[in-house]
């Protein structure tokens, strides 16, 4: 829910790697008129867009204990990480009104319900494109019943399944990389080598810290404590179930060249792992990121099944820098642990060590042990004009007439930051590039 577009930088990144009308003057706009901010406007803001973009309704006292102290340990206060400067720490703006999370299918689908033009499957696994004469034509998909059903277009097919499953529908289809379809005993339709490649994510590493008192989220999902936030939220929306968790962070330049390379997500509670859930003790995590990784993973297919899960590797700090960086961000994750508003309510860091003088190879250790991924996936079906990419800039499959992509997959480089406004805005811009109108 996080609302951040990233860095101009980024966009204009892209339009140096051969994606004319991506620079940032030409997405500003796209951004602007989507949202509908309740606090900002001017030259960088909408706020008369669909898509609502709020405030905090509920701040937890460990996420404003961590915005006091990184500004003792001399980090800028931003109110607005998609203004004039990224750099700085603060509260997230998120895509939420009056404490509900505003989902791109409740603002952009829910409101055409009954429209004749729009027929909403769920519960379906979609199998395969299907073409005609090597163009796009529709699709096949599974529902839940067994029953296997088609669905054709008229016009143009648009693949929107995200950087790990539009590639896999691709290769699916016999759309990518010769050899490995052939090693699957898939037909290749189209040799599309860049297809899975350049798979990109944010990986960051958690600094844990036990806290002095038990008011961390740990337990608040259970029995009364659990009741009593759900009927302050049905009856008042406010109170914690109008928090979206990560409700601060901030962004921060390691190496000082003006241009933030880490980001924060600040969790008012310890998450282990998303398989084993929160860590039974009450604490906090600060949680450095590397914004812009150097390091790349591939999606491949495991087998032709279409039910079979991916095989994938994300390639997360197989780039010396990508781990130099991350250590950098803990040190200051560490350095803002350590000032007067977090020792407050901070017991002890938990990990990676206690020692203020800890060694740098004790700090990699644990960012090797622990590193994780912000779920940022990315750059599968890139855009771009060279021989490997995939799309072009305006989303169109290279060599595959009347099919276009519009995920995060295009993304030629991942943005600096989250990627949920970015991934809505290249769906806006799809629609243009349809309906012609840039």
């Amino acid at each position: 829910m996080l609302y951040i577009r990233g860095q101009p930088e980024d966009y204009d990144g892209w339009r140096d790697l051969g994606c004319p009308g991506w620079g940032w003057d030409d997405v500003l706009p796209v951004y602007k008129r989507l949202e509908r901010n309740e606090r900002l406007a001017g030259e960088r803001h909408g706020s008369d867009g669909p898509l609502p973009v709020s405030d905090p309704r509920y701040r937890h006292p460990l996420s404003l204990a961590y915005v006091r102290a990184a500004q003792q340990a001399g980090y800028r206060f931003n109110d607005d990480f998609n203004g004039a400067q990224q750099e700085g720490v603060g509260f997230y703006q998120t895509t939420t009104a009056d404490g509900e999370r505003q989902s791109a299918a409740k603002v952009f689908l829910r409101p055409l319900a009954g429209n004749a033009n729009l027929k909403v499957v769920t519960d379906a696994l979609v199998t395969s494109l299907t073409l005609e004469n090597g163009a796009a034509s529709g699709l096949s998909y599974t529902t839940r019943d067994g029953q296997n059903h088609t669905a054709s277009a008229k016009a143009e097919v648009i693949l929107a399944a995200g950087a790990l499953t539009t590639p896999k529908l691709m290769m699916l289809s016999g759309l990518g990389p010769a050899a490995h379809l052939a090693e699957i005993g898939i037909p290749v339709i189209r040799d599309m080598p860049g297809v899975g490649q350049d798979l990109q994510d944010h990986v960051a590493a958690p600094l844990y810290a036990l806290i002095r008192k038990p008011v961390s989220l740990l337990g608040e999902d259970r029995g009364v404590k659990a009741l009593r936030h759900g009927i302050e939220y049905l009856l008042f929306r406010r109170g914690l179930l109008t928090s979206n968790v990560v409700e601060s962070g901030g962004f921060f330049d390691t190496d000082g060249d003006g241009r933030p390379d880490v980001q924060f997500h600040v969790l008012p509670v310890m998450i282990e792992n998303a398989e084993h859930g929160s860590v039974e003790r009450h604490g906090m995590e600060l949680n450095p990121c590397v914004l812009r990784p150097k390091s790349r993973g591939s999606v491949r297919l495991r087998s032709a099944d279409a039910s079979a899960p991916i095989r994938f590797t994300t390639g997360f700090l197989s780039h010396a820098d990508d781990l130099a960086l991350l250590l950098a961000g803990m040190k200051v994750a560490r350095a803002i642990l350590r000032q007067p508003a977090l020792r407050e309510v901070v017991r002890e860091e938990l990990a990676p060590g206690k020692a203020d003088d800890l060694a740098d190879e004790a700090i990699v250790d644990h960012i090797i042990r622990h590193a994780k991924t912000v779920y940022h996936p990315c750059g599968t079906c890139r855009m771009g004009t060279d021989d490997r990419a995939v799309v072009d800039p305006q989303l169109r499959v290279r060599g595959v007439p009347r099919l276009r992509i519009a995920d995060a997959s295009i993304m030629p480089r991942l943005t600096s930051g989250n990627t949920n406004a970015p991934a809505i805005m290249i769906g806006d811009r799809c629609a243009d590039f349809i309906l012609g109108t840039c």
